[in-house]
């Protein structure tokens, strides 16, 4: 089976997941994308890419006019696309491009919609907000299925907003990999202070740093907190002067996801998967990565108490749940925090089936078949 993938970002880690989880199902890919650095990556998973450009983060505009360009000039990027069977593109600013060559080159194709995340824009008051939804809805009468990585997203966005969407798939984010697929439960650090919290992945939400600053200083010595991955520098502020100034507080750069998640998670007692970026939508609908990372290496997860992550940890009997407002509860939950509270915890995150975090390649193949049988309602 032959898959034409057109991504926003080449070197987005979750791009570099997905193409690996097709090759698994035994699917040859063709990879399209723009990127947010300088320089094309030469290789996504061991894949050949073909480059559309530079985009840049936080400017849809400037990605809109790209994809616009890109569009005008099908003939130089498109190449040899007769006889894929599905063309997949992730966010909507790829669906124009992936409809267009799917119409000209396999108009027999299946065309997938990848939503894996909604953009305020999309739900802004007034002429704007409806205008989005208007475009995503002309492009949403040509697809075949949307793929969402949380139910919220079908129950709380697409029910409500384009209630005549086609057939949605869940692929949730699960860990994938050859290393992930060795993890065996181990130890974590000492069941003692200092409580030390992972915030990995797309570091982006402001009030998270700043609730996680405010910890730190009022606990000193109790309460240590470790940031790794990809930092959003337009949203987060005086980033470095935060951590600089704060003791206990440490960013660590980027890591490589499977391949390092058994030593970054085995260093923390909590994972991090609190995102107020956009509280009330998109961030109250996701599944993170960093829930399925921490919870296949059994350190149990912190979130927000009424938001979709917490729903799915407490449906297993996991996670430290916290209610607004967060910046207290979360002083009061880690000052009281005892070695016993700790364990108890511990068990429920060790207790989450392997099935729920980590997929394999059976799981591959059935999303793939799904993705390739899937017609418009």
């Amino acid at each position: 089976m032959k898959v034409a993938y057109f991504v926003h970002d080449l070197a987005d880690a979750a791009v570099r997941k997905r193409v690996a989880m097709f090759r698994a199902a035994g699917a040859s890919i063709t990879l399209f994308g723009f990127r947010r650095t300088p320089a094309a990556p030469s290789e996504v998973a061991g894949l050949k890419t073909v480059d559309l450009g530079q985009t840049l983060d936080g400017r849809l505009g400037h990605r809109a006019m790209a994809v616009a360009r890109r569009l005008l000039d099908h003939r130089s990027w498109a190449g040899a696309l007769a006889g894929h069977d599905v063309f997949m593109a992730r966010q909507l600013e790829m669906l124009p491009l992936a409809a267009q060559a799917r119409a000209r080159h396999a108009p027999g194709a299946r065309l997938v919609y990848e939503l894996l995340d909604v953009h305020r824009s999309m739900l802004a008051p007034g002429p704007r907000g409806a205008a989005m939804r208007l475009v995503e809805r002309a492009l949403l009468s040509r697809v075949d299925s949307i793929v969402v990585s949380s139910p919220a997203f079908e129950r709380e966005y697409l029910a409500r907003w384009q209630p005549r969407h086609p057939t949605t798939i869940l692929v949730e984010n699960k860990v994938f990999g050859a290393a992930a697929q060795e993890v065996k439960l181990v130890p974590g650090p000492a069941t003692a202070p200092p409580w030390r919290i992972g915030w990995f992945g797309v570091i982006r939400c402001r009030r998270s740093l700043e609730a996680l600053r405010r910890l730190a200083l009022a606990l000193p010595g109790q309460v240590e907190i470790d940031i790794r991955g990809v930092r959003a520098n337009t949203e987060l502020g005086p980033f470095d002067d935060i951590v600089s100034a704060t003791p206990g507080l440490r960013f660590h750069g980027r890591y490589q996801s499977p391949e390092d998640l058994a030593a970054i998670y085995g260093q923390v007692h909590f994972t991090w998967a609190i995102d107020f970026f956009e509280a009330g939508l998109n961030s109250t609908w996701l599944l993170p990565n960093r829930l399925y990372e921490g919870g296949l290496h059994g350190v149990p997860s912190i979130a927000l108490d009424g938001v979709e992550t917490a729903a799915w940890l407490q449906a297993r009997q996991a996670g430290l749940m916290l209610k607004e407002p967060l910046e207290e509860t979360l002083i009061a939950a880690m000052a009281g925090m005892t070695p016993d509270r700790y364990q108890e915890l511990r068990r429920g995150a060790e207790a989450i089936p392997r099935a729920a975090v980590l997929a394999d390649e059976a799981e591959c193949r059935r999303m793939l078949e799904r993705l390739a049988s899937a017609r418009r309602r």
